[in-house]
């Protein structure tokens, strides 16, 4: 077997938890469909922290999902300015962006050591002529990072953002199996600050305030979710939806 690819019975293991579960092994799927799937899916890592898996511009070739590790998508303006879009668990997907225009239209990069999966895009779409349902699939996975961005381009409070951030971060360790009140923030407040659209300060200030109302316990990137019925209930107005929800 060529070195890096997932033989199925690992393949079923490694996709327990993860988005491409969805896109790869949706109800319905035939053994032969499955087996498929090993010549299909391939690793690639280790990725460095601040190690790119892919710029702005690059020929759009395939829909990664993080094995391990996170990663940090964003785009540069004209001045330069770093603009953070979105962070990805392990089991998320990122790339989707790329398919209408067959390039990369942000860049990526490792926020850890990380490791992807690899789905060639050409290979899912001979295999969405072939399985039921797989193209709807993606199209409401994609249709579910739209309705995350337009959500936070709208009119909402700094403490309804942040409130809203760590709910969502919550949620989606919690469907991967992890703590849902506990976790480490593995990137910098000015990532949060920059992917909210708030000031770096105002992130600070916000996560100091959320401690003294006991809604939140803070130790470096360490935090504890102390009230995830009242941050839910300061953040509703977003809604934002989980990666995979």
């Amino acid at each position: 077997m060529e070195e890096g690819v997932i033989d199925l019975g690992q393949l079923r293991q490694v996709c327990r938890g993860c988005s491409l579960r969805d896109l790869c092994l949706p109800v319905g799927m035939r053994q032969s469909d499955l087996e498929s799937l090993e010549h299909i899916v391939h690793t690639r890592g280790d990725f460095d922290r601040g190690q790119h898996l892919f710029l702005t511009g690059d020929r759009f070739e395939a829909i990664y999902a993080v094995k391990n590790g996170a990663f940090k998508t964003y785009t540069l303006d004209d001045d330069g300015r770093e603009h953070v879009l979105g962070f990805h668990l392990p089991g998320e997907l990122i790339g989707l962006d790329g398919i209408h225009s067959d390039a990369n239209l942000c860049n990526a990069v490792s926020l850890e050591k990380s490791a992807v999966c690899v789905l060639p895009f050409s290979r899912l779409e001979e295999l969405a002529r072939r399985v039921p349902g797989l193209q709807a699939q993606l199209l409401k996975v994609m249709s579910r990072d739209i309705s995350m961005h337009s959500r936070l381009a709208g009119d909402h409070t700094a403490e309804e953002r942040l409130a809203a951030f760590l709910v969502n971060m919550s949620s989606r360790l919690g469907r991967r199996g992890l703590a849902r009140a506990a976790f480490r923030l593995f990137m910098p407040r000015r990532d949060i600050a920059s992917h909210l659209r708030l000031a770096p300060e105002t992130v600070s200030r916000l996560l100091a305030r959320f401690q003294k109302d006991d809604l939140i316990e803070v130790h470096g990137k360490e935090v504890h979710l102390r009230d995830i019925d009242r941050l839910q209930e300061i953040g509703r107005s977003l809604e934002v939806p989980s990666a995979t929800s």
